[in-house]
């Protein structure tokens, strides 16, 4: 895993939207508070959305292209602490009495990866936006919407390998972290759907 890289990409894009300007003052960072809370009402996970995304509200400001890159920030962030959390738990032994936890565990440590590979991607391509709604900015939020979503998928997979592996304590952690991670990724996913329905054209 290239996780280090991963949190490198995370700090880039935060640091390329902040703005050297402290002249907003008190009433800016409300508003852009307030702009985040009623764009996180789009989501599916709106307290959740609130709470990781509030602290990036002077890099925000009311921008949703910054909303929807810090939420995509926010997803890889707890992805890939997600996927070091599975390859430690792999190298384990002992899965219990149930053989097929182990390969649960396996297969769910392959899909993170993938999933935070995808979602590295769709990173990198709202660092490289351009245009103003034409064709080339479609293409470009169709690619962060593909692999969002490809992301998300590959989350909810993880946790369906677990349906044949008996109730025990590594099922329960894993499942329940899971859900926590894929609950940040369909934020994420949602504020992106939002800001492509607000700047690309028919």
């Amino acid at each position: 895993m290239r996780i280090p890289r991963t949190f490198f990409l995370l700090a880039v894009f935060l640091a390329a939207f902040t703005t050297a300007d402290d002249d907003s003052g008190a009433t800016t960072t409300e508003n852009a508070t307030e702009f985040i809370r009623t764009s996180c009402e789009a989501t599916q996970y709106p307290e959740m959305c609130y709470q990781s995304l509030s602290g990036y509200a002077t890099t925000v400001q009311q921008d949703p292209a910054r909303l929807a890159g810090a939420a995509v920030s926010v997803s890889l962030s707890s992805a890939a602490f997600m996927s070091i959390y599975l390859a430690n738990l792999t190298r384990q032994t002992d899965y219990g009495a149930d053989p097929r936890c182990g390969s649960a565990l396996r297969d769910c440590f392959s899909l993170f990866r993938d999933a935070v590979s995808q979602i590295r991607g769709s990173l990198k391509q709202m660092q490289q936006l351009t245009g103003d709604g034409g064709e080339e900015l479609r293409f470009q939020m169709s690619n962060v919407q593909t692999w969002m979503s490809a992301a998300l998928t590959n989350e909810d997979t993880c946790t369906d390998g677990f349906d044949q592996v008996r109730a025990g304590p590594v099922k329960m952690d894993v499942c329940d972290r899971t859900v926590k991670v894929k609950e940040v990724t369909s934020n994420a996913l949602a504020l992106v759907n939002s800001y492509v329905a607000k700047v690309t054209v028919p």
